[in-house]
Order: structure tokens, then sequence, then C-alpha cells
């Protein structure tokens, strides 16, 4: 009968080498890293597997973690984590490289608040950030999975090890070029014209322009029009509606493609507000009508003065620059 193994029961050198198998994609490559041989290899991941009594991994190419394997895959980092930190402050790291520190964040605040906490870590003594780019929606995955220590994130609910605290709303305003309302808006109602004019999302995940026209009575943006008129790029959909929907995956080629005429969208309030008092944009709605996306900081539940060092500047950088 196997039983749920303690943290003392798992052998170091399996749940690395679990971590290793993660990272590496595949068994062999694995065992390259580790200087051991793919039979060693496999042999630690199944002793792992009968240990816990669960399956960790799917043997697929790449290999992926189950659920089970990234509960322990997610304690493996922080395991190394943790090792890292206590050798560089007693003094034995070889190479004097400065504690890495991963970070999950979306393209907006990427593009507008978030370089502001970096300005504030030590310039000589300062952790190094290793930044993953990733909607607000989708962060947490990255936390969940243990690929990244931290993760700016669009959800109050903690991931497991995870601690939570809220940062303030993003707030974006609806807008197109002046060019682009005239000859889509000008004079209709705005729910019907914005579900059939062109517009901008980041992906195909995104939903967010979605929401908004729905919020409005109308919807889904960008659906097209009757008789499948098509706007600028637009391309014929099923029984000739336009498809009128452009993809462009970063903040400031998002806002550029608006600033093009492209289509409207919904752009962060610190780079449209400039913009509309010059002219370029117009803003759609009346002002009762912004979105104000909540952001949330969620890290490992990790003693690591790196992390820490990483988490107050960037709550600092947030106080001055979101919405409370």
């Amino acid at each position: 009968m196997v039983r749920d193994a303690g943290l003392s029961d798992l052998p170091l050198d399996q749940v690395r080498t679990l971590l290793a198998v993660v990272d590496e994609g595949t068994f062999d490559a694995a065992a390259l890293a580790l200087h051991v041989t793919p039979s060693a290899v496999s042999q630690r991941v199944k002793a792992l597997e009968q240990r816990t009594g669960r399956v960790l991994l799917m043997r697929t190419k790449p290999v992926r973690p189950t659920e089970s394997g990234e509960v322990l895959v997610r304690m493996a980092r922080q395991m190394a984590r943790l090792e890292r930190d206590a050798f560089a402050e007693l003094g034995l790291t070889a190479d004097g490289a400065p504690a890495r520190v991963s970070v999950a964040v979306n393209a907006d605040s990427l593009a507008t608040w978030f370089l502001d906490a970096l300005t504030q870590l030590p310039r000589e003594s300062g952790p190094a950030l290793e930044l993953r780019r990733e909607d607000e929606d989708h962060t947490a995955a990255l936390l969940r999975e243990g690929v990244v220590m931290a993760a700016v994130t669009s959800s109050p609910d903690a991931v497991p090890g995870c601690s939570v605290r809220p940062l303030g709303r993003m707030r974006y305003l609806p807008v197109a070029a002046p060019e682009f309302v005239v000859r889509y808006l000008r004079g209709r109602e705005l729910r019907e014209a914005l579900a059939e004019a062109p517009v901008i999302a980041f992906d195909r995940r995104d939903d967010f322009q979605d929401d908004f026209v729905r919020q409005l009575g109308g919807g889904p943006a960008g659906a097209g029009g009757p008789g499948g008129a098509s706007g600028p790029g637009g391309a014929s959909g099923p029984g000739g509606a336009s498809a009128r929907r452009h993809f462009v995956p970063a903040s400031e080629g998002f806002l550029g493609c608006v600033l093009a005429g492209l289509g409207w969208g919904l752009v962060p309030e610190a780079q449209a507000e400039p913009l509309v008092r010059a002219g370029q944009l117009e803003h759609l709605a009346a002002a009762g009508r912004p979105v104000d996306m909540p952001l949330y900081w969620q890290q490992w539940k990790l003693d690591s003065p790196a992390l820490s060092a990483v988490a107050g500047a960037v709550l600092k950088a947030a106080a001055k620059s979101l919405r409370p």
C-alpha cells in the first residue's frame, strides 16, 4: 500500500531530476544536463512516482508535468531559489552572479507603469530580472507551473503556495483615430457601430473589446455588418459578414494600429489620454464608461531577499501609477 509522502520522504536528487526533465523536455536531455545516464533519470522519476503514489509526468514530447507533478516542480524551483540565496548570504557563490527573479507581466503594464518599478531596484547590487510577457488572465498559470516566481495577474485567487496583494486598477479608454470615427461611427448608435466596425485585439484569447461592447448592449466586436462590407484589412467571413478583427500581440503595436485607423480598441489611459488631448485619437464613449482592470501581485511564499526587493518596488510603482 502506497502512503502519502512527506517532505522528508522525498529524496532531493529525485525532485531535482524531475525538474530537469521538465526544463529540458526529454529524459535524454535531462540526463545530459545532470551528467547521468538516461536510465538513471528514468529510475529516479519512477521512484519518485512510486513514493508519492501519483503520476508526475506526461510522457509526451516535450514532457509535461501532471497537476501533481506541477506541485513538485514548483517546490523544486523554490528549493533551488532558497539554496542560491543561502549561498549568496554565505559568500559561497563561485561566479558572483546576482540573484535572478522571474516575473510574468502583461504587455500593457510592461509598456506603461511596470518599468518604473525596475528603476527603483539597486543598479549594482539588485537582482537580475527575467520577465515573461503574458496576458494578465494567464500569468497565474506560469506561477502554478513554477515557471515564474511572481506575476502581475487579474485574479484575486491565490495560486497554491503563493500570496496575493492588490496592486490597483488599470484604466482603459475606448478610442479610435478621427478619420476612423468619421468613416465607421459618426451618426450611428455606438453599440451597433462598434459591433460592426473593425477592431484591434491583442490575440485570439483577447475578449476585452467584446466585453466592452456587450456592456453597451451590443457585441461581439468586429462581427461585421449586413452585406459583408469590408473594413481596412477585413476579409469576408461566413454568410458574407466581414471578419474585421486584427490581432496585434504587442502594446505599442496595438496602439500604432489604432492610431493608423485600422480599428478601434481599448488602450491604457496612460497611453491614450495624451493622444486624445492632442487630437490624434477620439474617446468613443461618455466619460462615465472607462474600463478598469483590477491587477494583483502574486508571488511564491518564499523568504527570498531578492524576491522581496522586487515585490516592494512593484507595489510602490503600482501605488503611484494605478488607480486605487
